[in-house]
């Protein structure tokens, strides 16, 4: 067993592999366990799925992980013990929504506390600003403040655009093939083991969600929760990184923030272009509707999987910005981006519009 863990110390992407093979081995019994305890959804004004598919993935996500970061990973254990707990509370969280549909309120509530036991007790927040408006170093609450607020919109952005087949898993394989090869290349192995870990995990869920039949399966709030918990964690880390100056020059990003913003710029221009939209039209920004980027590309006549292909495509071409302007200052990465998101956005609406406009002419 020693050598084994040697071995993935030195080459830790091959963690993707047993959390893959753990995840494919456990999957069946997963969604036994759904159909027989009847954990399933059922096509309702706010899907696009037919038939009756079972909604815990997120716990098949959770079990291959979880088990593969113990076998290969005691120092982020060690490091991080108390994360531990919080993985479990959004779990709980989310596996509670998708079974009883939970008010907002007490969804918070819980996001809140699993975020309390990543930021406060083990300590893993945002503690600088880069220099962006002139401020470096934070204080304690107001790094708290901030950490509070963006771990909340991190979770929720991508619990949000999780609504077509492999969306939310394919952005989240995206997301932490960035932040694994980042941490592998920068030394900090058992952040990268995580995060090569989460990979295998998501890619059997994608796989059955997207190219499954009778085997179909969605993620579920318990897995689009546990998802954004883990990228806010490697998007603080990600951060720290850059901060004290413990990594090599040539992998410093002085506009880390921003890069994070680039990386994460689907969920998150989207998240809050829909609550802008809800606010001006004088509803709930929390009020479900149809108006996503992915209801949007859907209503141009694309189907779920030309829609998650379109996505992906435009995810890697801001991961590509990210890192292009990784040095630049925060305050124009971050306005290039949002612009370039604008036009997209402008471009998709136009498109939508035409649309209608051709079936109201038929």
């Amino acid at each position: 067993m020693s050598y084994i863990n040697n071995f993935i110390q030195n080459f830790p992407f091959f963690t993707t592999l047993f959390s893959f093979v753990i995840g494919l081995c456990f999957m069946p019994l997963v969604l036994n366990i759904a159909k027989n305890r009847n954990f399933v959804v059922k096509p309702n004004k706010r899907t696009s799925h037919e038939g009756i598919i079972p909604n815990i993935g997120g716990i098949n996500i959770f079990i291959s992980f979880l088990l593969t970061v113990f076998m290969f990973s005691y120092g982020i254990i060690s490091e991080l013990q108390f994360t531990i707990i919080g993985v479990f509370i959004i779990l709980i969280v989310g596996f509670v929504d998708d079974l009883i549909d939970v008010k907002p309120l007490w969804k918070l509530i819980g996001e809140l506390t699993s975020a309390f036991f990543l930021i406060v007790v083990s300590d893993v927040r945002l503690s600088s600003l880069h220099g962006f408006l002139g401020v470096y170093e934070l204080s304690v609450m107001v790094s708290y403040s901030l950490s509070f607020f963006v771990f909340i919109v991190i979770i929720n952005s991508l619990n949000l655009i999780d609504g077509v087949d492999g969306l939310a898993s394919g952005l989240g394989i995206l997301y932490c093939i960035f932040f694994a090869a980042y941490f592998h290349l920068t030394g900090n192995i058992n952040l990268a083991i995580s995060a090569y870990a989460m990979i295998g995990s998501l890619t059997v869920f994608f796989i059955y969600n997207v190219f499954g039949k009778k085997s179909k399966i969605f993620m579920g709030d318990s897995g689009s929760l546990l998802l954004g918990y883990m990228i806010a964690l490697y998007v603080f880390e990600f951060c720290k990184l850059n901060v004290n100056n413990s990594i090599l020059p040539v992998y410093n990003m002085s506009a880390a923030p921003a890069v994070a913003v680039c990386v994460l710029s689907i969920p998150l221009f989207d998240t809050i272009r829909v609550m802008l939209t809800r606010i001006k039209k004088g509803v709930s920004p929390f009020h479900p509707d149809k108006n996503h980027i992915h209801h949007l590309l859907l209503k141009t006549g694309l189907k779920h999987r030309q829609v998650t292909f379109v996505l992906l495509c435009v995810s890697v071409f801001f991961i590509v910005l990210g890192i292009i302007g990784r040095n630049w200052s925060i305050g124009i990465l971050v306005l290039v981006a949002f612009t370039i998101a604008s036009v997209l956005t402008y471009i998709l609406w136009r498109l939508v519009d035409q649309k209608q406009m051709n079936l109201n002419n038929k």
